[in-house]
C-alpha cells in the first residue's frame, strides 16, 4: 500500500541525501519524492510516497526519520484529512486541425494546453493521481511525445 507522509525540514546541505540514504539502506522504495523552500527559506517541505506493506513498516519509518537532527516534524496523511495533486507536463502531437479536438478532451481534466507550435501542443495538468494516469490513456491517442511529472504533493485539509 502506498502511503503518503510529509516531512519538514531544516534546509541545509546533505538533508535529502540522508533522507534518501535511510530509506534505502532499509529497502524501503520511495514512489515519488517532493521537495521545495517554505516560506521560511531555512526550512524545506518534503512530500514522500512510499510502498508499506503493514503499519508496522509506517510506524518504523518514522521512527528513523524521526532520529535525524535535521527533521522537524512529520505528518503522514494516510488516516487524515488532505488534498493532494500531482503535476503533469506533456508534450503531444497537435496539429492545428486536432487543436480543437485536444481542447475538447481537456475540459474533462484540470488542463489545459499551455503552448502549441507547429504539431505539438504542450499540456499541463494538475490533478489527483488516478485523474492524470486517465488523462494520460487519452493524451496517449494523439501521441505523447515526451512526459515529465512531479511527485504527489499534499497538504492537511
Amino acid at each position: 500500500m502506498r502511503h503518503t507522509i510529509s516531512v519538514l525540514v531544516e534546509n541545509k546541505f546533505g538533508v535529502l541525501a540522508r533522507i534518501a540514504g535511510l530509506f534505502s539502506a532499509r529497502g524501503y522504495n520511495i514512489a515519488s519524492l517532493a521537495v521545495s523552500e517554505t516560506l521560511d527559506p531555512d526550512t524545506s517541505y518534503m512530500t514522500i510516497v512510499v510502498e508499506a506493506e503493514d503499519e508496522k513498516v509506517l510506524e518504523q519509518i518514522k521512527k528513523q526519520l524521526n532520529k535525524l537532527i535535521d527533521v522537524i516534524s512529520i505528518t503522514d496523511f494516510t488516516k487524515k484529512e488532505h488534498v493532494d495533486r500531482e503535476l503533469v507536463l506533456s508534450k503531444v502531437n497537435c496539429s492545428a486541425k486536432d487543436k480543437d479536438k485536444l481542447e475538447v478532451v481537456l475540459k474533462k481534466y484540470v488542463a489545459k494546453i499551455i503552448q502549441h507550435k507547429g504539431d505539438v501542443a504542450i499540456i499541463e495538468a494538475a490533478d489527483k493521481q488516478e485523474n492524470i494516469k486517465q488523462l494520460l490513456e487519452v493524451l496517449n491517442k494523439f501521441g505523447i511525445k515526451e512526459l515529465v511529472r512531479t511527485g504527489r504533493l499534499a497538504i492537511s485539509s
